[in-house]
């Protein structure tokens, strides 16, 4: 029985893990974690019988009157989820926390020597080279849980680096995608929550309309897998049926495909190096009709180039960008700034950024803070 604790487990993932463990008969949940949406997290762990948890949001935590769940220990804070990490016995960490938040809950696994299981793309996009590196000294590997990086990772496992050419991601297109810059400027956070295929949160919902969310990808593969940036392309596939493809220096391309459900990265992850069957659709091939793929348009979506010149540019830039769009991202869904001023507001951010990697923690918060305070900033001066 592989006990598993699942970060961030009242959100897309975090629930979806939750149906993949009650499943089956291998794992079990040893402790969990929310932001605030204490209630639901008090309910899963009463319904699992976890007792330990850790809740983010303090005043939430509060409004949760302690004589409902006695037998419950609780951690609250902003660091609740990485003490939860560190004193709670357990055989794998689901990261499932979304934003920059995440990143200090990953270093508490890798420092523990914890089997990681990632869904929080921003450790690596802020932590990068600083993450790894806690990776490689622990002997912990890291396991991907976009449904990207989950394709790629099963992709290149019987391949030699030197077999591989590329590694292509695919992305959606989000639900804007066709549209010109002017049929842009008036969409609502409403329209953009209204992903095509994939069922996802607010803020990866918000980043996949504006292609950061496939920037950020491109960023996480070039960690994961030591790939140049050069070496990692990026095709629009609407249907949303070939995950990941790779690209072979014999002139073969390895593809993975499967209907969209995020259940099936999440358990590959959680069962790894086995497999265990998975109740969900399967992808009939012959009714399935075309699959069409596209260049992206970054001309109209920004984000995926900001993305690439940020990690060209290294950990420094990389950190700043994903500290700019969360900022971005909330002001747009605060409608206190447009659609197009998401992109707007994080190449402005970098352009002041100072180039360098980070070697330890500290250094990864200050340059986020740095980069954060700015965004409001030019959030607060101007309408975009």
């Amino acid at each position: 029985m592989r006990r598993v604790l699942i970060l961030g487990s009242t959100g897309s993932i975090g629930v979806q893990a939750l149906e993949v463990v009650a499943a089956g008969t291998d794992l079990t949940v040893v402790g969990l974690s929310c932001g605030g949406r204490v209630g639901e997290l008090a309910a899963q762990a009463t319904a699992l019988g976890v007792r330990d948890v850790a809740v983010a949001d303090e005043a939430a935590a509060r409004g949760l009157p302690p004589s409902l769940y006695p037998e419950m220990l609780m951690r609250t804070g902003p660091g609740a989820a990485a003490r939860l990490v560190r004193e709670v016995e357990a055989d794998l960490v689901l990261n499932a926390i979304v934003g920059f938040a995440g990143l200090e809950a990953t270093v508490a696994a890798l420092e523990m020597g914890r089997p990681l299981a990632l869904a929080n793309k921003e450790s690596l996009v802020s932590g990068g080279s600083f993450v790894m590196n806690l990776a490689e000294r622990a002997g912990v590997t890291i396991l991907p849980v976009d449904s990207e990086h989950s394709a790629l990772f099963q992709l290149v496992s019987g391949e030699t680096r030197a077999a591989v050419e590329r590694l292509v991601l695919t992305a959606s297109g989000g639900p804007f995608r066709g549209r010109g810059l002017e049929e842009l400027a008036g969409v609502t956070p409403e329209d953009t929550l209204a992903h095509p295929t994939w069922d996802m949160g607010a803020k990866i919902s918000i980043d996949s309309a504006t292609l950061m969310n496939k920037g950020l990808e491109v960023i996480e593969a070039h960690h994961l897998f030591g790939v140049p940036y050069s070496d990692i392309e990026v095709i629009v596939h609407p249907q949303s049926l070939v995950h990941a493809m790779v690209r072979l220096v014999d002139g073969a391309v390895l593809a993975h495909l499967g209907e969209p459900d995020m259940r099936v990265p999440i358990a590959y992850a959680l069962r790894y190096p086995t497999r265990g069957p998975l109740k969900t659709p399967r992808l009939d091939l012959a009714g399935t009709g075309s699959f069409t793929f596209e260049p992206a348009d970054t001309r109209t979506f920004r984000c995926l180039d900001l993305a690439r010149q940020a990690g060209e540019a290294g950990d420094a830039h990389t950190c700043a960008l994903n500290a700019a769009n969360e900022v971005a991202v909330q002001a747009f869904l605060a409608t206190s700034i447009g659609f197009l001023g998401i992109a707007e507001v994080v190449a402005r951010v970098l352009e002041h950024v100072e180039a360098g990697v980070p070697t330890e923690y500290s250094q990864v918060v200050e340059i986020d803070s740095w980069a954060r305070a700015r965004a409001r900033t030019l959030v607060e001066a101007g309408r975009w």
